[in-house]
């Protein structure tokens, strides 16, 4: 979060387990809790975001391609993004 924007309040609740790491994460970065968790936020946006655009890219290699043999590979990576390994 850059400094000078607006901030909102929200309340979570945190598995037991998940909120000793944040707080170790903390402890360890002499960091409060909240600091460690909008980290986290934004991090796993920006990985999400990533993500999109490698689906899209392939999408768009796929549609471009030509081999058939290359066409396999995009569609086997696409399926590992999308359905998992």
């Amino acid at each position: 979060m850059a400094t000078g924007e607006s901030s909102v309040r929200r309340s979570v609740s945190l598995p037991a387990p998940i909120a000793k790491r944040v707080k170790a994460i903390a402890r360890t970065q002499k960091t409060s809790a909240n600091r460690v968790i909008v980290d986290l936020i934004e991090s796993g946006l920006e990985a999400q975001e990533q993500e999109r655009k490698r689906l899209f890219e392939l999408a768009d290699q796929l549609t471009r391609s030509k081999s058939p043999s290359e066409q396999q590979r995009l569609k086997d990576e696409l399926a590992r993004l999308v359905f998992g390994s």
